[in-house]
């Protein structure tokens, strides 16, 4: 009982570190969202609980991940979450699924579970991709947003919000108030004025 005892402790410290690295060392560093970052890591940790405690009743990897199936079709319903978050959710959940009834030793999940982090980290930062936010700006120059004068629009939206905007998405448009609902995506770089940004947004939208 006490050698049982010790694995699910030590299995469970290398779970927990490597859900901490993984939702707040990645997640965490790129998006600020604390409340879904600690989320998933309470959630890892109720998978790693589940499955080991129903390993010792010879449960089967395959089991395991029809597990993760019914949890991926519970999961927050009440709210849609992105892709990268989905994403996220999916490596807790195979970090948990892997330490808890993965026949490794500690070490190699060690090596395993800080190999993942360390490419979610790479993929997340500016060595592959620049990295990309996104605002919604209630526009009123509705004659901008023809095709032929993207180039006008875009200069234009640079110029009022101060941001580095390379494209521009139509969501709605309303030609009762002539206004546009356009979707700005613009690189971030070093924008960590958040603040600034929902400044912006208000103001345009306090001008239609």
């Amino acid at each position: 009982m006490t050698e049982l005892d010790f694995t699910f402790i030590a299995r469970f410290l290398v779970n927990l570190l490597s859900l901490i690295a993984l939702c707040y060392g990645c997640y965490f560093r790129v998006s600020k969202n604390a409340v879904v970052a600690g989320s998933f890591i309470l959630f890892g940790v109720g998978v790693f609980i589940i499955t080991y405690l129903l390993h010792g009743v010879d449960m089967s990897m395959e089991f395991a991940f029809g597990l993760f199936a019914v949890f991926t079709m519970l999961r927050y319903r009440t709210e849609s979450i992105s892709i990268k978050e989905m994403t996220y959710l999916f490596l807790v959940t195979a970090i948990a699924l892997l330490t808890s009834v993965g026949q490794m030793s500690l070490l190699d999940l060690g090596i395993l579970n800080g190999s993942i982090c360390i490419i979610a980290l790479a993929i997340d930062s500016s060595i592959f991709i620049k990295r990309y936010e996104m605002q919604s700006v209630c526009y009123e120059k509705i004659e901008n947003i023809l095709p032929q004068k993207r180039e006008i629009l875009i200069a234009d939206l640079k110029q009022r919000t101060g941001l580095n905007v390379v494209s521009v998405e139509i969501e709605n448009i309303d030609f009762l108030r002539d206004t546009a609902q356009l979707k700005v995506s613009y690189i971030a770089d070093d924008l960590t004025h958040k603040e600034y940004v929902e400044d912006v947004k208000n103001t345009l939208t306090k001008e239609v």
